[in-house]
């Protein structure tokens, strides 16, 4: 992997790179035709779940329907498409429909789908980027897929598809010529198809440009954890082909919440308009036009710390982490260097070598010095600072709130360390932020795991749930959900007193790679007794390239290979003194 600080290899990858792009970009205009290459794509559909193309390369048959509401002979498409679904699910083809049409929204959608009696996945294509590749321009039409090599088999009705899947799954050449499924109000219309040329017009100064500078650049530059630098036009260029890639699947930016649950305030998604805009810049060629370069005229100089000085800077004990192999959880235990009670009002940890420190917990509390527990934390005795995790950055607390660090209070740090091909040193930094004064409020975490799960082997889509009560009304500031190579999605689900329940966040596409603590734009009030029940998914099956061994059956355990059920929750008493919480309790 290429880092920030190798930008002189960064650009001579980025002129091999421009010279590929010249040659390839010139071909995104022309519609999909059998035979052509379907490139990967991830979307989520009208249920929440997510689907990547590529997740199904064992299928022998891939079936993807043109969908909208307003088709006159869409039902009968349908059942024609679920009768095929029928047919060949046995046989291990997968079968979707995907919904272009900018007149349709999720809500619509899914009521045409209940009112159908569809229990298909319907892809969404809000932006139409996907639709455009595939010119799906009329609902009913039917495209077969040849996960073998990815190319496209047949378009053309659903009756000719089943034909055309029945080949397939024999292994015989698809002979099968498609027909176009009639029907009144069926066209999807792709307006941006008819401004190819307007693309060329995209102003990169303008507005490419300043969308990178806000939205990538944090982790894209000198220094950064993203694997490249976007110092200047040339390297965006150089790179631009993976960039449409990226944002085709979803990979980039790193955003894994559903957009139609709950709004963050560290939302870094981009918007529909946004992503429209940078992938037809980029398959107009990625013009340079006029205007200055706002990367390559940046001068920002990014600090240190991203809050600036610590009022206190605690050294982590060093670790030699080897260049291959497993290394345990490392527990490093400091004192307090203070003399004094202080309320902390931030925490960041800088690490010492990224490659290799995948994330830190810090908890604090009283050790213990007898007993089988010796030289570990007293249980309930303190509580925690935070950590550090892929991409994250150092933001103060919620408002008006702290936690308390006691004098001589141990501070422990629990370590994790991934070997990344170079034996090295990491020596990372505690650095904490403090009130002069104490706040109003005190900061909570209600922890949420069950160490009791067991995931059988091969199980595409296995879930368990862990849940705990709310004793007093509450403010819920943040939540983080956590697994390993296996999860697959994640959600926090609140049941209220009265019997109602609000999903506060839902995970869809979980990326173990990126540990992210989804800040609430407004802090959500629950009444006492609200129950809040975390759920994750896993994928043990062997169709999850991340997956270390689909044979087993996976228990909790610490290391990346075993799976954890782990949630966190953020929050404050609604109307607290600084006296003791007894906020969180109970399990169900």
């Amino acid at each position: 992997m290429l880092n920030g600080n190798q930008t002189g290899l960064g650009s001579t990858l980025a002129r091999l790179c421009v010279a590929a792009a010249t040659m390839c970009l010139s071909g995104f205009a022309a519609a999909l035709t059998v035979g052509d290459r379907v490139e990967n794509f991830r979307l989520m559909d009208h249920a929440g779940a997510s689907h990547e193309l590529h997740y199904f390369a064992d299928a022998p048959a891939m079936v993807l329907m043109a969908h909208n509401t307003q088709c006159t002979t869409m039902q009968t498409h349908v059942q024609n498409l679920a009768s095929l679904h029928r047919q060949f699910a046995p046989k291990g083809a997968e079968v979707m429909l995907i919904n272009s049409d900018l007149r349709d929204d999720r809500s619509a959608i899914s009521a045409s789908a209940s009112g159908a009696g569809v229990d298909l996945p319907i892809l969404l294509d809000p932006t139409q980027i996907i639709g455009e590749g595939l010119m799906t321009a009329n609902a009913g039409e039917t495209l077969v897929i040849d996960p073998s090599s990815w190319t496209l088999a047949y378009r053309g009705d659903v009756k000719g598809a089943a034909k055309a899947v029945d080949q397939l799954i024999a292994g015989e050449p698809v002979t099968v010529i498609g027909q176009q499924p009639s029907g009144a109000n069926c066209s999807v219309d792709f307006p941006e198809l008819a401004r190819r040329a307007e693309h060329k017009n995209i102003s990169y100064a303008n507005t490419i440009a300043p969308m990178l500078n806000d939205n990538c650049v944090s982790c894209h530059r000198d220094g950064g954890i993203g694997p490249w630098a976007m110092t200047d036009y040339n390297m965006v260029r150089g790179f631009s082909l993976m960039i449409r890639e990226v944002v085709r699947t979803q990979r980039m930016p790193p955003w894994h919440a559903d957009p139609h649950v709950g709004t963050f305030s560290n939302d870094r998604s981009l918007s529909e308009d946004e992503i429209r805009t940078l992938v037809h810049w980029i398959e107009a060629g990625a013009p340079r036009g006029d205007g200055p370069d706002l990367l390559a005229q940046s001068a920002k100089a990014w600090p240190v710390w991203a809050m600036g000085e610590p009022d206190v800077i605690i050294d982590i004990p060093a670790e030699d982490v080897p260049a291959s192999g497993v290394v345990d959880y490392k527990y490093k235990m400091v004192t307090n260097p203070l003399d004094e009670d202080v309320w902390v009002k931030a925490a960041e940890i800088i690490p010492g070598d990224r490659s290799v420190l995948h994330h830190v917990i810090t908890t604090f509390g009283e050790l213990e010095t007898e007993g089988r527990r010796a030289g570990k934390l007293k249980r309930g005795t303190g509580g925690g600072l935070g950590g550090y995790v892929p991409g994250a950055i150092g933001k103060p607390f919620p408002e008006d709130t702290g936690i308390l660090l006691p004098a001589g209070a141990t501070i422990e740090f629990q370590m994790h360390y991934t070997p990344a091909g170079v034996a090295t040193t990491d020596a990372s930094r505690l650095g904490l932020y403090l009130y002069k004064q104490p706040p109003k409020h005190k900061l909570d975490s209600m922890i949420l795991l069950n160490p009791r799960i067991l995931i059988p082997a091969g199980a595409p889509n296995h879930s368990e749930v862990m849940a705990r009560t709310f004793n007093e009304d509450v403010l819920v500031y943040s939540l983080l959900p956590h697994a390993h190579y296996r999860g697959k999605a994640s959600e926090f689900v609140a049941h209220f007193p009265d019997g109602s329940k609000e999903t506060l966040l839902s995970v869809p596409r979980y990326d173990f790679n990126w540990q992210t603590n989804y800040d609430l734009k407004e802090p959500r009030f629950l009444p006492a007794g609200t129950k809040m029940v975390h759920r994750t998914w896993w994928d043990n099956s062997a169709r999850n390239p991340a997956n270390p061994d689909a044979s087993r059956d996976v228990p909790w355990g610490q290391q990346s290979w075993d799976e954890m059920l782990f949630g966190s929750v953020r929050y404050r008493v609604a109307e607290s003194t600084l006296g003791p919480s007894v906020a969180a309790a109970g399990q169900d």
